[in-house]
């Protein structure tokens, strides 16, 4: 076999970079680090960004192992610092903080003084999150067989046949009495159909509400494919739409496309730009149109609460009914203490508790007798 000191200066760079991800339990075959010297050769390469294309392409990264990945590359080509976290910790995701993205109150440093879930953090924190064993699967189950039939519906403005409908169906009529020599046995007639009500689920991924997240992406992967018209966004220090990744029909693949395309997981909170932006583009704001709203969240909003107000006023002249599902509920004798949701209150119809899975089943399948309040 040969070794990398006896191989090319040029190429010795690049065959370490595999040596590498394959020290960090990354799966990469002889025939992949060719491919990424031929890639190299056949790019030039113009520059850093050449390489880290040619290395996505050819080492091919799972996408929940992609940030992983590429701090690897800046720390092996780049000379980056790599804060690597110890194996078995209570963190399990490598975090990245990007200067640009902060506001303009944000400290430099990320600091996790909030892990009990009872304050609000600001700061933007960008993470891949991996998620564990499911221990809630029969709940989930049973509530994907329950919930087809148990939807909220409305009526719809197409018709079907009916035996006590309140419109005539002249043409079904007419053509019985073609059949019975002109004479009008009986008038047929219509009624509108029953459609489900549109569900948009809104699930805060910020620090105060880390305890739940795994949760309640378990809970919208069932509920996206138990439900016909579902949209998940997900809301912390920025919006993500995450309907696509969950609707996959392998659990563990939906909830790890969903982790790729989330970059703030367990970050700050800025819960009233998220639902700001989310109605500032049309197509979203139509996603909660004479829906069921459901946004899974402990409300903790830090500092001025004026834009959340304002964003749930807004939902709840387009919805249907708004339901707040936050853990803190699990207590009885829970009563809002923030600003922020102690003014929202007049404007959501529930307030309810979301303190596990099987809280947040029910309170769905119950919600077929509901009416907006």
């Amino acid at each position: 076999m040969i070794g990398i000191a006896t191989m090319p200066r040029a190429a010795r760079h690049f065959v370490g970079f595999a040596a590498l991800l394959r020290r960090n339990g990354f799966l990469v075959a002889p025939e992949q680090t060719v491919a990424f010297l031929a890639a190299i050769d056949l790019l030039g390469p113009s520059g850093i960004t050449a390489i880290r294309r040619a290395a996505h392409a050819t080492l091919a990264p799972a996408p929940e192992r992609r940030a992983e990945f590429d701090a690897l590359f800046d720390a092996h080509f780049l000379g980056a610092t790599l804060a690597m976290i110890a194996p078995g910790g209570a963190e399990d995701e490598d975090v990245r903080v990007r200067e640009g993205d902060r506001g303009p109150s944000d400290p430099l440093i990320v600091e996790e003084g909030h892990e009990s879930g009872q304050a609000a953090a600001a700061v933007e924190r960008l993470a891949v999150r991996r998620f564990g064993a499911d221990p809630e699967s029969e709940i989930l189950r049973w509530f994907e067989r329950a919930l087809p039939e148990r939807l909220p519906r409305r009526r719809g403005y197409r018709k079907r046949a009916s035996l006590r409908g309140r419109a005539l169906d002249l043409q079904r009529s007419l053509r019985e009495a073609v059949r019975n020599d002109g004479e009008v046995m009986r008038l047929r007639r219509l009624r509108r159909r029953l459609r489900q009500r549109k569900i948009l689920l809104l699930i805060d991924v910020s620090g105060s509400m880390k305890q739940r997240t795994d949760g309640h992406l378990r809970f919208a992967h069932a509920l996206a494919r138990a439900a016909e018209r579902v949209e998940i966004f997900t809301i912390g220090t920025r919006l993500t739409r995450v309907t696509k990744a969950l609707r996959t029909k392998n659990r563990d693949q939906a909830l790890a496309a969903a982790s790729g395309l989330v970059a703030d997981w367990d970050g700050g909170t800025r819960l009233g730009d998220a639902l700001q932006a989310f109605l500032a583009v049309p197509r979203f704001a139509g996603y909660a149109r004479s829906g069921l709203v459901l946004i899974l969240s402990d409300g903790l909003e830090r500092g001025d609460h004026h834009a959340m107000t304002a964003a749930v006023a807004r939902l709840s002249a387009l919805a249907w009914r708004i339901s707040w599902l936050t853990p803190l509920a699990a207590d009885p004798r829970y009563r809002p203490e923030t600003d922020a949701l102690k003014s929202i209150l007049p404007l959501i119809d529930d307030l309810a508790d979301g303190g596990s899975t099987e809280r947040l089943c029910t309170h769905v399948l119950n919600l077929s007798r509901a009416t907006p309040a």
